[in-house]
């Protein structure tokens, strides 16, 4: 039991040891785990391969074999975490977008603001908790007690502090729907006497709750794997049907089988018809181009079709209903564990349209989040628009494509699913160009991301690389975040006037 015991405190040596991306670190790290091997003293193995169970691992950047550039981010990540954690590893299939993200989560959770350190990482484990989403919430618990947090909070949200148990009314709200926000919620969090909290401090609180709900769907969007150190990351027994993690199991992994398998109880599908759909989705981009130059749609029909597109979205959803149970040891960092994602019109419910010509971030929403929190509306602005802008002009095997219109259409499906309307965009092109398992998949990811599957993930865009999913993800992930962060900032912006 000590030998095991001691192979199992070794894990994050081996982790180091695969991950480090200083050379002379690997091989010394490689040299005491072979003499610790030669002990006898068992060694913890990865229970799945690679940093993603979507993504085969040689079609991921090794360690070791990255560019200059990319050396650079890894450098600098493991110098500020500690670690080379699997969202990394993922995210790097786009360098430019990945600086940006370390950039603004390293000042979120380390550089001067408003809340302590320890208040922060505690924030991201209850935004984390509200999708069950065990691999974020294992890395802050470590972050947390690292920063000095109290272990007695993690035993539950009762007891942490009162003005931290205030918070997840919000949380939950925002994560899963944010639409139901008001200035009296604001109000509530500003006017609680002792537990007050500050503008600044609700402001650096709600950047964060945004940033790790969607940090969870890039998560199960992109199938993370635990790191080897982490639950559920490692196993001491050879691969059999006993050794998988629950949470694989419930997420639609079934082993290193499946990666190569078709998704179950579909037809295998020829690289021609998936050739061929991609010749049609650029059609289709091309010949809306050319209705946009010939004739332009009235204001009367534009809101129309917002309208018929927002009721379309409410009866997109899985086939794959099962609802996941939430471990112990996520759900007791958040209350009413019943609450979840409800499309905003159903039972008769009618949530005003958001208008983005009356809210927007670029006029409103960056300005608040700056003068309140200086730097950060800076750093959220540059993320935003570098995932909105992203670029290699190529889609599948062509090349010299422009990207725009494809890019547009789900940034402004995802802000439809959430009520918020653009004047100016023509919603009849997101059914143009979105097809029905494409929008399960961006459906799932962004509002239940916890029952994403590989079988999802493998159903649109059959014939794109894996980069060109992550770069979707990477969209997803920003659109979300805005979204939320509109409601948000528009109920403190009325508490405030």
């Amino acid at each position: 039991a000590a030998r095991d015991g001691l192979g199992e405190a070794l894990a994050r040596l081996l982790l180091l040891s695969k991950r480090c991306p200083f050379p002379d670190v690997r091989e010394r790290s490689e040299a005491i785990l072979s003499g610790v091997q030669e002990l006898g003293i068992r060694i913890p193995r990865p229970l799945g391969h690679g940093p993603s169970r979507f993504i085969p691992e040689k079609e991921t950047i090794q360690v070791g074999k990255e560019d200059a550039r990319m050396h650079t981010l890894f450098a600098e990540s493991f110098a500020t975490l500690g670690r080379l954690d699997n969202v990394t590893l993922v995210m790097v299939f786009h360098p430019q977008y990945l600086e940006s993200f370390l950039k603004t989560q390293h000042y979120l959770l380390q550089m001067d603001g408003p809340l302590p350190l320890h208040y922060r990482h505690y924030i991201g484990i209850m935004a984390a908790a509200r999708h069950q989403c065990s691999y974020l919430v294992n890395l802050h618990v470590n972050d947390f007690l690292h920063v000095g947090g109290d272990p007695k909070w993690l035993n539950g949200l009762e007891n942490a502090p009162q003005k931290l148990q205030n918070l997840g009314e919000l949380n939950k709200m925002l994560a899963h729907r944010p639409w139901l926000i008001t200035k009296e919620h604001i109000e509530q969090l500003l006017k609680t006497e002792e537990n007050s909290w500050s503008l600044a401090e609700l402001i650096h609180a709600v950047v964060l709750l945004t940033h790790y709900h969607s940090l969870a769907s890039f998560t199960f969007g992109c199938g993370i794997s635990p790191e080897i150190d982490c639950e559920g990351g490692h196993t001491f027994r050879p691969p059999s049907v006993s050794n998988y993690c629950i949470c694989d199991i419930t997420n639609g992994y079934h082993g290193v089988d499946e990666i190569h398998a078709s998704p179950a109880g579909s037809i295998p599908v020829s690289s021609t018809e998936s050739v061929c759909e991609v010749e049609a989705l650029m059609e289709k981009m091309k010949q809306l181009q050319e209705c946009r130059d010939e004739e332009e749609a009235s204001q009367e029909e534009m809101a129309t079709r917002f309208e018929r597109e927002k009721r379309e979205s409410m009866f997109v959803c899985s086939s794959e209903d099962e609802e996941p149970a939430a471990t112990r040891d996520v759900s007791r960092h958040f209350e009413d564990t019943s609450y979840g994602y409800k499309d905003f019109s159903r039972h008769g419910m009618h949530v005003p349209t958001f208008r983005v010509q009356d809210y927007s971030w670029e006029d409103h929403g960056y300005s608040l989040v700056n003068r309140l929190y200086p730097d950060v509306g800076q750093l959220l602005d540059e993320k935003f628009h570098i995932a909105y802008n992203l670029t290699y002009n190529t889609m599948a095997m062509h090349k010299d494509v422009d990207t725009s219109m494809l890019r547009r259409a789900i940034w402004n499906y995802i802000h439809c699913m959430f009520g918020i309307r653009y004047d100016d965009y023509d919603y009849g092109e997101i059914n143009q160009l979105l097809d029905r398992s494409f929008k399960v998949y961006i459906k799932t990811v962004v509002c239940t991301p916890e029952k994403t599957t590989k079988r999802m993930y493998d159903s649109f865009w059959r014939q794109f690389e894996h980069s060109e999913k992550v770069h979707v993800n990477l969209l997803l992930v920003e659109a979300r975040m805005q979204a939320e962060l509109l409601y948000a900032l528009r109920a403190i912006t009325r508490y405030m006037t």
